[in-house]
């Protein structure tokens, strides 16, 4: 059984774990992973959970058809969502935080980098973030889709080293389990091909939409960016327990690259510069030597036109030394350089962050 470390992780649940009956929330399965991530923030690591489960959590309550319609679907998420909540917050002493995302809010430039920032900041105050896909105003072409597809863009956004995916199966087999007894568990997967996919299948659960095929597809999105996914099964104590403890219990997908790299290859290439911003010596040396967020206080003038969340390159007497996505735009950033960070508020009227540019944002040319 392989090993692994991890510090910032987004762990996924299915909606068979938290509404085993597909009626209504159950902590049957869900206190073994509470434990976990419990045990794992005690070590000093981070955890964001994306949970499914609000439409099965408030099947119940909203009577249909056969087949209930867009509406009743919306109105059981806007019961169960609630239910959700309540559930995992009932497992945990610290707070738990609502976070509800579309399509749109992870494409959209200023709203990424918003729900990025939300995070941050949710994190650094000890609380647990808990996403879920906006089903109650959702409709098809602003949708995700699955949750494994969308804990996959969390953990990107939120910069996390791991991709956890708590599923109702051991992982990922070369055969259907279901089906063949002698079906053997893969436990590590070093490249994402054809046959990775062909072994996925398709949908293993009448509850939610993502069977291992939406599985591997996340699995895939975060390894092409550094980021390492396993697959376990959330239904088994013991094996979130050896979770715990560093060991890999069900399928590891090795990232093709290090975070480090994927981030700032990023950074480095794909991201069209908008404007410059020139620093003092002071910012110089802060950035260069001791790996810090660029304060307005180091700015000395703002060139070019750009939003928040934009690229920019850091210059010094004219050389660009570093490359990163600002927190303020071109005019926000002309009227509070110079400034110490807690005069920011008084000038602007708000204010995003004390940086200008987050040390997490930015990578030295």
């Amino acid at each position: 059984m392989s090993t692994f470390n991890w510090q910032r992780a987004v762990v996924k649940v299915g909606s068979s774990l938290i509404a085993p009956n597909n009626n209504q929330c159950s902590t049957e399965y869900l206190a073994a992973i509470a434990e976990f991530i419990k045990k794992s923030r005690k070590q000093g690591k981070e955890v964001i959970l994306v949970s499914s489960g609000s439409v099965a959590a408030g099947k119940g309550k909203i009577a249909f058809n056969h087949h209930p319609s867009i509406a009743e679907k919306q109105a059981m998420a806007a019961i169960g969502q609630t239910q959700m909540m309540a559930s995992w917050a009932s497992l945990f002493e610290f707070d738990c935080a609502q976070i509800l995302l579309t399509s749109d809010d992870l494409h959209n430039r200023t709203r990424y980098v918003n729900i990025k920032n939300t995070l941050r900041q949710l994190l650094k105050n000890q609380a647990l973030p808990i996403v879920n896909e906006n089903d109650t105003v959702a409709v098809n072409e602003l949708k995700v889709g699955d949750n494994d597809n969308l804990a996959a863009y969390v953990a990107l956004v939120a910069e996390a080293d791991t991709l956890i995916i708590c599923s109702d199966i051991d992982g990922l087999f070369d055969d259907n389990p279901r089906k063949n007894p002698n079906a053997k568990l893969i436990p590590e997967v070093t490249e994402i091909n054809q046959q990775i996919y062909d072994l996925a299948g398709g949908a293993g659960s009448d509850v939610g939409t993502g069977g291992m095929q939406t599985k591997v597809q996340a699995a895939h999105k975060c390894v092409k960016s550094g980021i390492q996914t396993l697959i376990v099964n959330g239904r088994d104590a013991k094996a979130l327990a050896m979770l715990a403890e560093g060991q890999v219990p069900g399928t590891r997908f090795v990232p093709s690259q290090s975070l480090d790299s994927a981030r700032d290859t990023w950074l480095r290439h794909t991201l069209k510069v908008r404007g410059v911003i020139h620093v003092d010596q002071g910012a110089k040396q802060a950035l260069l030597d001791t790996g810090a967020s660029l304060l307005p206080s180091g700015i000395i003038n703002v060139e070019g036109q750009f939003d928040s969340g934009e690229a920019v390159n850091i210059c010094f007497e004219d050389t660009p030394i570093a490359k990163g996505l600002v927190m303020y735009n071109a005019a926000d950033l002309a009227a509070i350089k110079g400034l110490n960070s807690n005069m920011i508020e008084a000038t602007l009227g708000y204010s995003f962050s004390e940086a200008a540019i987050h040390r997490d944002d930015l990578v030295l040319l």
